[in-house]
């Protein structure tokens, strides 16, 4: 015979209690320091210009939301004289470019983004630093600057500063006039930069080839939207100082016409 079925009373449903719940929830993610970094120069960009008392005319028409584009301001030829208009207008990341170098044995130091330089005085040893920043928004703007201080952190604010006031509107190209179906990827034909000893030449490259340069130079490409390029470099490189600059000035003649 079949056994007859037994009908289960219905189990009392216990909730969990919060602080059980705090447990089982995961938690948040620690950022990394370069995650901390960026957040905290985004809050301060924020605040800045929240704050900001425009001085300049340029400066009254960004706030007022009557210019909205940088590349009118910038083709006119005015001068921009606040940082705040370029953080305004585009959303800038930023970097910086290693142009120190830490003490090591026979000049084995390791690469770090402050220069430090001292003069001799009477009182004793006077200490400088000075750094060099690059900003960019992965569209065809960049800029470097460069900044002085006696201590390192002004003189990061001041090359950031700096560079923001430097901007320029670079040209982007493709490797083949046919090769048009994603965006631009590539200077648009062969130029070259110098300063100082430094020559550079940036030379267009297909698609998927990535950036055969030099660190610090990467930096700049990427920041401007360069994705594949080759380039030749001649002069005492290890002068990042120079190479920077020579780096910029090649971007600049991008906006030149081509003679054929």
């Amino acid at each position: 015979m079949a056994e007859q079925e037994t009908k289960n009373n219905p189990k009392d449903l216990i909730e969990p209690t919060p602080e059980e719940v705090k447990k089982e929830e995961k938690p948040p993610r620690k950022l990394s320091r370069l995650e901390m970094r960026a957040k905290r120069e985004e809050e301060a960009a924020k605040k800045s210009i929240e704050e900001w008392i425009p001085k300049t005319k340029i400066g009254q028409e960004v706030k007022s939301g009557k210019q909205k584009d940088l590349d009118l301001i910038l083709e006119s030829g005015k001068k921009i004289l606040e940082p705040q208009i370029v953080d305004l207008l585009l959303p800038l990341k930023s970097d910086l470019i290693l142009i120190g170098q830490a003490k090591g044995k026979f000049g084995g130091g390791k690469r770090r983004a402050w220069r430090q330089t001292q003069k001799k005085t009477k009182e004793g040893n006077i200490l400088t630093f000075s750094s060099m920043a690059v900003v960019g928004d992965g569209k065809g703007h960049i800029g470097l600057g460069y900044g002085k201080s006696k201590e390192t952190l002004p003189a990061r604010e001041k090359a950031l500063r700096k560079a923001k006031l430097n901007i320029i509107k670079i040209k982007l190209g493709y490797e083949t006039p046919g090769d048009r179906s994603a965006g631009a990827h590539t200077v648009p034909f062969v130029v070259e930069g110098k300063c100082g000893s430094v020559r550079i030449k940036l030379i267009p490259a297909p698609r998927g080839t990535g950036l055969v340069i030099g660190d610090e130079c990467k930096k700049i490409l990427k920041l401007v939207g360069i994705k594949d390029v080759y380039a030749v470099t001649k002069g005492q490189t290890k002068t990042t100082f120079n190479l920077a600059k020579a780096c910029i000035d090649a971007l600049s003649k991008t906006t030149e016409m081509k003679l054929w």
